[in-house]
């Protein structure tokens, strides 16, 4: 959305969502004279589903990010994203710095504060499933499509976040399952890309009643990300964009602009 010749936003969704996660935000920064773009990432939604594990590796993800950009003939843009597009974006503002302007964080804390909480008792807690999908099939199984609904009807701070038309356009996109799980796996069985520090001037909103990931994983150290700021939502759950848009786009324009 917005006019072609407007300085580009891409917006990067997490899981287990789609392009949809961004229905609030591209209409206001399109308003605002952005080039607003919000794939479908890699095995989700209309975008290409490979089959393995290794096709899921970060490094991949973030190329498809910088191909997106070129083929919508930029150099570089504005990155905006949630949870594993947010982890997506890091890798690159980390790995292709030059392809970046300015990058927005949504409620996924950088690589080296994920480590960090892993290693504790409350975070492992939270973060069970990392684990159980690391198994063949069973976790297929499990991320059912009623699953999948009641997460998005029962898990925000609204009940109306997500109405049913929002909530069929995310299972239809989810419906191959495997690749979206793929993620995780991919996560666990290969190394990332060396860490380096985000050049990029770094926005992080964060939903403070997010129930995956706790609050204090928000805040990333300055050694490798010097030039951020810290927004928190203390109102809002992990999908803090649908919880609080209205609040959110205010962030990301008075950001971006």
């Amino acid at each position: 959305m917005g006019p072609h010749d407007g300085p580009l936003v891409v917006l990067l969704h997490g899981f287990p969502e789609c392009w949809i996660s961004w229905r609030h935000q591209l209409p206001a920064l399109a308003g605002a004279g952005f080039r607003a773009v919000a794939p479908d990432l890699r095995g989700y939604g209309g975008s290409d589903k490979p089959r393995g594990v290794a096709a899921y590796r970060v490094e991949l993800l973030a190329r498809d990010v910088t191909g997106l950009i070129s083929a919508l003939g930029r150099d570089r843009a504005d990155l905006v994203g949630h949870d594993w597009g947010g982890h997506v974006a890091w890798h690159v503002a980390m790995s292709h710095p030059e392809r970046v302007r300015k990058l927005a964080i949504l409620n996924v804390p950088h690589p080296q504060q994920m480590g960090r909480g892993l290693r504790t008792a409350r975070q492992l807690r939270k973060s069970w499933y990392m684990y159980f999908f690391q198994l063949p099939l069973l976790p297929e199984w499990f991320m059912s499509r009623r699953r999948v609904r009641a997460v998005f009807r029962y898990t925000p701070a609204r009940r109306d976040a997500y109405d049913e038309r929002d909530i069929d356009t995310i299972v239809a996109a989810v419906g191959d399952r495997t690749a979206p799980i793929h993620y995780y796996r991919a996560a666990a069985r290969y190394r990332s890309p060396r860490w380096k520090p985000v050049a990029a001037e770094t926005l992080i909103i964060w939903g403070e009643r997010d129930r995956w990931l706790g609050s204090e994983l928000a805040e990333p150290d300055r050694r490798w990300v010097p030039r951020f700021r810290l927004e928190r939502i203390p109102e809002a759950t992990h999908w803090v964009q649908a919880d609080a848009p209205g609040h959110v786009n205010e962030l990301l324009l008075s950001f971006l602009r």
